[in-house]
């Protein structure tokens, strides 16, 4: 064979390979029934704007799935930050038949001091001691008892110091929960002889008392599941937890009563896994409630998505139209089948990703955009201006405060509206 041919033949077959690899059709271009029906909701309720879903049913499932794996000897703490508006936390609490939450944001936890004075509030994450101050500042008595149903998390013994401080200068009692590093290593105490000194510090004064530890560990589950090295994560972890456990037994004369203690432990990717634990006896979880994409894993694969953001379609055209460089645009068009059409729709560019009608696409050529994102699908799409499209969003939390009142459906009927909480004060 001439050297010529050879080429030209080895081009043909790069070319037919690379043809055979382009991007098959996602998708009949319509919502399945379940969108449809949101559709149908959003249009008859006229919100034409970017708005933040929750399914009722879909959520009372979460809820009895994250109950089922909680033995009745151990409580469960419902994670503020994941579910930040005050109706939806209500909700969550009534049917997890809890008191309990987490909360990050101190303007959070005085709104909860206020607004659920029969809980136990327990801060998620070290809080710099201007927050505590200001928390301080703003908190005024009432049914709630700050000096006995909230605990302030201390990662230091820099910290703990701040906080004794704050504590005569307010002359009130702190209940002092200590984060300990169970193998996450963003912070915490990491050896035991430091805990052994903190609780010498919190012993000598007088307005500080120990209420427990808080031990995190969602780096279990992105350990690979091959070789049992995820097993022996958790493992690990959990050894680790009972390390500071004893800690404390040894600086409490040995007795190995903590039933007074609160020992949280878990969060949503690993609340299961402490099932069997005879150590912590408070499990944390947030976005199991609400399965954001980030927690599709195999720990919640019987959990369902309960979270969506719909928004209009402000326009569609055929193609890509792409400025300054057409031809990347007509490329796009030719190769991806999922590029035939545009739409730009209102807002966009949160942390979720368009799930409906399947196959939507972001262009990352043309840029993404909060307020009017471009998407492409393929040429099948029967949805026109003024339809709804579907997001999910990757993660709950701050994405869930961006678009004002998140509205509550069941059966596709709004059942309720639930403003988010307030992020001053």
């Amino acid at each position: 064979m001439k050297r010529r041919n050879l080429l030209l033949g080895g081009l043909g077959l790069g070319i037919g390979g690379t043809w055979l690899a382009r991007p098959s059709i996602e998708g009949d271009g319509k919502h399945s029934a379940y969108f449809q029906q949101l559709n149908s909701l959003l249009h008859r309720e006229n919100l034409a704007r970017p708005t933040m879903i929750v399914d009722l049913d879909r959520l009372d499932h979460n809820i009895a799935e994250v109950r089922r794996h909680i033995p009745n000897d151990k409580t469960y703490r419902v994670v503020a930050k994941s579910l930040p508006a005050q109706g939806l936390i209500d909700y969550a609490m009534a049917k997890a038949d809890t008191s309990r939450l987490m909360v990050f944001h101190q303007p959070f936890l005085n709104h909860f001091v206020e607004s659920k004075p029969d809980s136990d509030l327990l801060v998620g994450k070290p809080m710099p001691i201007g927050a505590a101050a200001r928390f301080y500042q703003h908190y005024q008595a009432n049914a709630f008892d700050v000096g006995q149903q909230l605990q302030w998390l201390i990662d230091t013994p820099q910290r703990l110091k701040q906080y004794a401080q704050l504590a005569e200068a307010q002359q009130l009692p702190m209940r002092i929960n200590i984060e300990v590093d169970i193998g996450l290593h963003r912070g915490g105490v990491k050896d035991p002889a430091v805990l052994a000194g903190m609780l010498k510090q919190i012993d000598a004064h007088p307005y500080l008392t120990f209420s427990g530890l808080m031990g995190y560990d969602p780096h279990v589950s992105k350990a690979p599941a091959i070789l049992g090295m995820q097993e022996r994560e958790g493992a690990m972890a959990q050894h680790r937890y009972h390390e500071f456990m004893e800690v404390w037994r040894r600086h409490n004369g040995g007795d190995g009563r903590s039933n007074a203690l609160t020992l949280n432990a878990a969060g949503s990717p690993t609340f299961h896994r402490w099932y069997d634990n005879d150590t912590a006896n408070d499990l944390s979880a947030g976005s199991a409630l609400l399965k954001p994409l980030d927690f599709d894993i195999p720990t919640l694969a019987n959990h369902q998505p309960a979270l969506f953001i719909g928004t209009p379609i402000l326009k569609v055209s055929d193609g890509i139209e792409m400025p300054i460089a057409p031809l990347i645009g007509q490329a796009q068009t030719g190769w991806n089948p999922n590029r035939r059409k545009t739409l730009f729709v209102y807002g966009g560019y949160w942390k979720a990703e368009p799930v409906s009608p399947p196959g939507l696409l972001t262009n990352p050529t043309y840029g993404r955009s909060t307020n009017q994102e471009m998407l492409n699908s393929n040429a099948q799409l029967q949805l026109g201006v003024d339809d709804y499209v579907f997001y999910r969003p990757t993660q709950s939390e701050f994405v869930m405060l961006q678009f004002g009142d998140i509205i509550a459906v069941r059966g596709g009927q709004i059942e309720a509206v639930w403003p988010v909480l307030p992020q001053g004060a």
